[in-house]
């Protein structure tokens, strides 16, 4: 028995081929009603889209690439922030009957660059979608952009763009956190800086600032510490905050994982969270809920985020392009148990 074609489906449903197509291809302006009968003649055909042909007729694959730090190069590796970013890259693709490839992406390798165009000559992908901090060294977006996949850089950092991006209010959303800190009485502020890297995490710094400021409190050099976004720097950032005199009353860190290394350290040393220090965070990675008590953080719409640059490309794939400049996502805070009022 021969296998059915997109014409037999087409006839058996009453439809155009094009029409066919559509709904296939899980593309918009399609009535619902019209939608409905085509995927019921699919059913009852039992017929399957030629991927191959598909992917060839369009010379490029129905695929998005998410590329990545890759984590296994750091000691304590933050699993939420990667996760975070599939999930929603991953749902877009779904609804569009799109494939997600992961490729994580150690960028202190020399040859990187070479490994990329590779990559996205072998798999022809519809798209690119460029992770932080990848997305803003200079020669991980050369090398992308030197082939002819369309890319969309996520958090690079840059206060203008003149192609489609897609960031977040890191500046605005943090100067809000060290106000509430501000609010709860708390005058010594401190802050722990993120891996220098991240173009987009020196936003945070900026809005602590601008938090302080607008909050009438003193910017003071010794409260602020640079960390690398992991556990560990946090441990090491707390140490140095914690025996200065006077010691903070609460600690703002650029990342969840710091803010967790700064709880640490508080129990070690006998100070109570948040009865003597409020600690907060930025991200809400799934840690942020897990530890005692839970953190109060900034909620980075990752998942949101990943998923917006994603059907931007699907879309472009489509014929229907973004408009240059950077998309905002804005975060929110979300208060838990980690901060309190100031001590007296």
């Amino acid at each position: 028995m021969p296998k059915p074609t997109i014409d037999d489906v087409a006839l058996l449903a009453g439809v155009s081929i094009k029409t066919v197509s559509r709904v296939v291809n899980r593309e918009p302006n399609v009535r619902d009603a019209t939608r409905e009968k085509v995927e019921q003649a699919i059913a009852e055909l039992k017929y399957q889209p030629n991927q191959s042909a598909r992917n060839l007729a369009s010379r490029r694959a129905r695929l998005i690439v998410l590329v990545y730090d890759d984590p296994s190069c750091y000691e304590a590796p933050s699993s939420g922030y990667i996760t975070n970013m599939q999930e929603g890259a991953l749902r877009a693709c779904r609804q569009s009957a799109f494939n997600l490839l992961i490729h994580p992406c150690n960028y202190r390798n020399a040859d990187t660059g070479n490994e990329l165009r590779a990559l996205i000559n072998q798999v022809r992908p519809a798209g690119i979608v460029l992770a932080a901090p990848l997305s803003n060294m200079r020669n991980i977006v050369q090398a992308v952009n030197s082939s002819d996949a369309p890319c969309v850089r996520v958090s690079h950092g840059l206060a203008d763009s003149k192609e489609y991006s897609v960031g977040t209010n890191d500046r605005e959303v943090s100067a809000e956190m060290t106000r509430y800190l501000a609010s709860l009485g708390h005058q010594r502020i401190a802050f722990i800086t993120g891996h220098r890297l991240h173009k987009a995490v020196a936003f945070r710094l900026d809005g602590y600032k601008d938090g302080l400021q607008q909050a009438g409190l003193e910017y003071r050099d010794d409260y602020v510490v640079a960390g690398d976004n992991s556990i560990g720097s946090g441990e090491k950032c707390a140490e140095q905050l914690l025996t200065l005199s006077p010691r903070p009353t609460a600690i703002f860190s650029a990342n969840d994982d710091m803010a967790a290394g700064v709880m640490r350290v508080a129990t070690r040393m006998g100070i109570n969270v948040p009865g003597d220090l409020s600690v907060a965070g930025c991200d809400d990675i799934p840690l942020a809920k897990q530890i005692y008590p839970a953190l109060t953080t900034i909620r980075q719409p990752l998942r949101t985020m990943a998923e917006t640059a994603t059907q931007a490309l699907i879309g472009a794939a489509r014929g229907h392009p973004p408009q240059p400049g950077i998309e905002i996502v804005p975060g929110t805070i979300q208060v838990r148990g980690s901060t309190g009022p100031a001590p007296k």
